[in-house]
């Protein structure tokens, strides 16, 4: 629901329905399409067509498979077929064996030696796949990976270890031709998922007869496979040897087409999409230049280096270690004349508070902490081989323990003596921006002030505009797509019109996704219809904000104070719009406001009242709403105190955060000592906030106001109590529990509150009901992660209202001024999705800290319609009828689970239980098998789970550190098997409404528009 492309705008009948054989079937039934093209949905749309067709519904409803025909599908994805097709046309692939049980797997491991790459076969990401280097660890390597084929089937091959890890994206069109989008090289060598490691466009160090063989075979390739659009081709080359293999070749638009795309500017979804049609690509018109076809093949005079972020901020004691199984949750790409500059863009543009190589807590580290990392590779590789080289390590000795090309090396070598020169040498600025440092990062380095930084520059080093025109400069380009550079003649054409610029995310985390992107695309699109041109800041390759076509200029940097201040200078706008791209662009607000940047809409000011705790509980007061008993503290002392004070449970975070990150709810001073020791430190500027912990039912709304009116399309529920991140919670739209007095009060405050902060655009605020009271949590000035669903639930154009607000209308001018909009005859459910099964070591216990990576929607005329979809969307398939269920309940919560507990018995479940809750079901009368807790030995609760003994796990936290040891090893238990494991009884309680609705047995599937009720509004 978070995309672009469910919005009802994007297609004539758009379905948020589960990606699930049933529901699409019967989509299919109800539209009755004639075609079908299932290669720009990524793993999921070839998964669903294969399924489609052996479920007989392509043939039944007579559907067409347009682009990929479906036997080359099966060929590309089913190891063994793969293989054999490979052989048949002389394209080398690696030894290797087609298992589909462990014991087969064990007898090529006998044969063939360690380490073993496991690949399952139809799987996103590397999903159940990594790297086994003894019999221990392909055991469990392989469990995981047959569970997660759809076909149950995984290859297992020869190491590549060390060899260079190369891509080719290539299309193909029905008469046989081909172009070469793009290659890319893999800094990180074999043995890192490609979605992990830091990729450069165009290749480096590949001679060029190595880049003409690999070209030729993939051309081979995809020509042998007829492939009828994009297709992405993974080679490993042997750096000792002329020797090099087939890795993967996936039939479709994948991850890396959207990096080739943004990287040379050719459009390669629409180019297939085309293709798919018919059409050839000598007959396509490259949209860049406007002059050549898109059979010309993309030439850069420039470079791309994409670097991925990872969620570890936010799972410390997770796995960090790379394999291939990808962990990543975004990535950004820098685009610059040369290497150098592109990596200290996208160093920057990762937004990790790091904004150079060195100079961080590595100069901390041991020499054995950086070679455990340099054999074995972290997220944190990249930093810490720039320590070793500072340390004055050798590069060929980096390159024997990494593998990693001494070209590359010496690359981080230069750079690392720049940023040592900085500390010491004024004259070092000029080094220092030609390699592509921002100015900010020049002034922290060198200490000298920002001003002094600028003066002291060579006139020289005056920065510049690019433009990415995939011709090298041979043709003109009209696509109004830019990149900063130095030292260059400026290529940027300033907009005829008034201008603004609209400040991008950056990298998708968690608690910063795709939603943002969304209301960056609705701002440009609204300034658009304004007559307003839009200037976008982003570098973000996997956004549409970052497609050229969006706005009026792109200009593809990081969305920070230098760049933005840069856009806005460059293009004469007449202000920044920080509101639509989350936390990130907020930060900016004191920063760019101090260098004479207008900020649009909601001004610093009032951002200032609603992120200080301390001015924000002024204004409460002032309107007399309460919120939660509670105070700063600038240190873990204070903290102590304000917790006595108050009592506990507390809430504890840090100020100015996202996501809820280092947000914990606190039971005793045992806790709040163990928080102080590994919380990020408190800083003067953003102290500890302790509240009182109120577990009430929470509630969030999202608001536009212009100073006078204020529309608010709904409310949204939590379905868990509050103390669970609003992320990550299952939300219902309209409210469920909430009676029709509170949403007036909630209605009021939110208005008032908007008037006393000065908003003037887009407000988050999140409540909550306790006893019958109302209280405010938190208002965030900006737009948040349900605007996307609520604007399509209801019609109302919140992101355009808002814009339309920062330019100086009104609501009324827009037909908005509503207030709260009545409620729809339909119910929708957000819920979560997570990627626990990619991250070991990590808890999946739910709590203030934002853990998910995603949502779903489910929409239907009754709420547990509406939270069945959602489950089976978000992957949590119910347990079937007589199915088999664990409870290990904490004892606080064991009283509230009888109920469930006797529920799901009446309807038939096996239940099981460990000892303290089976105790409790047998006094009560509910039938249950006892499971030995860990403790008590083997057969236990864990082994029970794995030998996949059940089919739903309800486990919830508790306080004692034995509990809570068990509790996670059930918890990561369930998750290394693929079985469902709910941790909040209020989620357990919504699935079993949610499984009288799937008694129902039939799929009735409407479409979102069908839902939506159009002309509610003057729009």
């Amino acid at each position: 629901p978070a995309t672009i492309m469910t919005d009802p705008e994007m297609a004539d009948a758009v379905y948020l329905e589960p990606l699930v054989p049933s529901h699409v079937e019967a989509i299919i039934e109800r539209e009755r399409p004639d075609a079908m093209l299932a290669t720009l949905g990524g793993q999921t749309g070839l998964n669903l067509a294969v399924a489609l067709a052996e479920r007989g519904a392509l043939d039944r409803f007579g559907v067409q498979l347009l682009g990929t025909p479906l036997r080359t599908i099966r060929l590309a994805e089913d190891r063994e077929l793969f293989k054999q097709a490979m052989l048949e046309i002389g394209e080398p692939v690696p030894e290797s064996a087609i298992v589909r049980d462990v014991d087969d797997g064990l007898a090529f491991a006998a044969k063939a030696g360690y380490p073993l790459i496991v690949r399952p076969a139809y799987t996103l990401g590397g999903t159940g796949g990594g790297i086994a280097h003894d019999e221990s660890e392909l055991r469990s390597q392989l469990r995981s990976g047959l569970s997660a084929s759809i076909i149950h089937q995984a290859l297992l091959e020869t190491s590549l270890l060390g060899w260079k890890e190369v891509e080719y994206e290539v299309l193909r069109d029905g008469d046989d031709n081909c172009v070469i989008v793009c290659n890319m090289e893999n800094i990180d060598p074999m043995g890192v998922h490609t979605g992990d490691s830091i990729v450069v466009a165009p290749s480096q160090t590949l001679s060029d007869r190595d880049y003409h063989r690999l070209r030729a075979a993939a051309i081979n390739i995809i020509r042998h496979l007829k492939v009828e659009g994009g297709c992405n081709i993974q080679f490993a080359l042997d750096p000792r040897s002329d020797a090099y293999h087939i890795v993967e070749v996936n039939p479709r638009v994948s991850r890396s087409s959207a990096l080739a795309s943004k990287a040379t500017g050719y459009p390669i979804a629409k180019i297939a999409t085309k293709i798919a049609l018919g059409k050839r690509l000598p007959e396509l018109t490259n949209p860049v230049t406007g002059v050549t076809t898109a059979a010309f093949e993309p030439a850069l005079d420039y470079c791309v280096v994409k670097i991925p972020r990872w969620p570890f901020d936010k799972f410390p004691l997770g796995d960090a270690r790379l394999g291939t199984q990808m962990k990543s949750t975004g990535e950004v790409m820098a685009i610059a004349r040369t290497l150098q500059q592109a990596l200290t863009k996208a160093i920057r543009g990762l937004d990790i508070g790091r904004d150079s190589l060195t100079g961080w807590a590595f100069e901390r580290w041991s020499e054995d902490e950086l070679e455990d990392v340099l054999r074995a590779p972290t997220h944190e590789r990249l930093f810490v081989i720039a320590e070793c080289l500072r340390r004055g390590r050798d590069v060929d000795a980096v390159a024997r323990h990494t593998s990693i090309d001494p070209f590359w090396l010496w690359e981080i070598k230069a750079l690392v003596e720049i940023e040592q020169r900085l500390a010491t040498d004024v004259t070092a600025i000029a080094d220092a921006q030609v390699a592509g440092y921002a100015d900010t990062t020049i002034a922290r380095i060198s200490r000298i002030p920002l001003a002094r930084v600028r003066e002291t520059a060579d006139a020289r080093m005056s920065s510049a505009y690019r433009i990415v025109d995939t011709a090298a400069a041979e043709f003109p380009a009209r696509s109004p797509y830019y990149y900063a550079t130095v030292g260059e003649v400026d290529e940027l054409r300033r907009p005829e019109r008034e201008s603004v610029v609209v400040v991008g995310s950056g990298p998708i985390r968690i608690g910063q996704g795709i939603e943002f992107d969304y209301s960056c695309v609705h701002a440009a699109w609204a300034l658009h219809d304004r007559g307003v041109a839009s200037v976008m800041v982003n570098n973000n390759p996997e956004t549409v904000s970052t497609d050229f076509d969006v706005s009026d200029v792109l200009i593809f940097e990081p969305p920070f104070v230098d760049e933005v201040e840069q856009a806005v200078r460059a293009t004469g706008a007449r202000g920044a719009l920080l509101t639509f791209g989350g936390q990130t662009p907020i930060n900016l607000a004191r920063a760019l406001a101090a260098r004479g940047v207008k900020v649009l809409g909601t001004d610093q000011h009032a951002l200032d009242l609603a992120e200080d705790r301390e001015k924000f509980d002024a204004v409460l007061g002032k309107l007399g709403v309460a919120r939660p008993a509670g105070r700063t503290a600038l240190s873990f002392r204070k903290a102590r105190e304000v917790a006595r004070e108050i009592g506990f449970p507390v809430l504890v975070r840090p100020s100015y955060v996202l996501g809820g990150r280092g947000m914990e709810i606190v039971y005793n001073e045992a806790q709040l000592l163990a928080y102080a020791e590994s919380a990020p430190p408190i800083q003067p500027d953003a102290p500890l906030l302790v509240d009182k912990y109120l577990a009430g039912t929470e509630v969030e709304v999202d608001a536009v106001f212009d100073g006078e009116d204020i529309v608010i399309p709904g409310i949204f529920e939590h379905v868990e109590r509050a103390g669970i991140h609003s992320g990550d919670s299952t939300a219902v739209y309209p409210t469920q529990t909430i009676a029709p007095e509170m949403e007036t009060r909630i209605a009021d405050v939110t208005k008032r509150l908007c008037k006393e902060l000065g908003i003037r655009g887009l407000i988050n605020v999140q409540y909550i009901i306790y006893e019958g009271k109302l209280f405010v949590i938190e208002a965030n000035p900006r737009a948040s992660r349900t605007v996307p669903i609520i604007a399509k639930l209801t019609g109302v154009p919140l992101v355009a209202a808002a814009t339309h607000i920062a330019l100086g209308g009104t609501l009324k001018e827009m037909g908005l001024d509503r207030g709260l909009l009545p409620r729809p005859d339909f119910v929708a459910v957000k819920m979560p999705v997570f990627s626990f099964s990619k991250l070991r070591r990590v808890e999946t216990m739910l709590g203030p800290e934002m853990k998910s990576t995603g949502e779903v929607l489910g929409i239907d005329t009754t709420f547990p319609g509406a939270l069945l979809r959602a489950l089976l969307g978000a992957g949590i398939a119910p347990p079937p009828p007589g199915g088999r269920i664990l409870l290990s309940i904490a004892d606080a919560e064991k009283i509230r689970s009888l109920p469930i507990a006797r529920a799901f018995a009446d309807l038939g479940y096996q239940l099981f239980a460990t000892t303290g809750t089976w105790r409790l079901l047998q006094n009560n009368g509910i039938d249950a098998a006892r499971v030995n807790k860990i403790a008590e030995g083997s057969p236990h609760c864990v082994d029970l789970i794995a030998a996949k003994g059940v089919d739903l796990v309800i486990n919830d936290a508790a306080q004692t550190s034995m509990a809570q040891s068990d509790g996670f090893r059930i918890r990561r238990a369930a998750v290394e098997a693929g079985v469902a494991c709910l941790t909040s009884l209020d989620t357990v309680g919504a699935l079993l409404l949610a499984l009288t609705a799937q008694s129902k047995g039939s799929v009735e599937v409407r479409s979102l528009q069908d839902f939506v009720r159009r002309g509610l509004i003057v729009a």
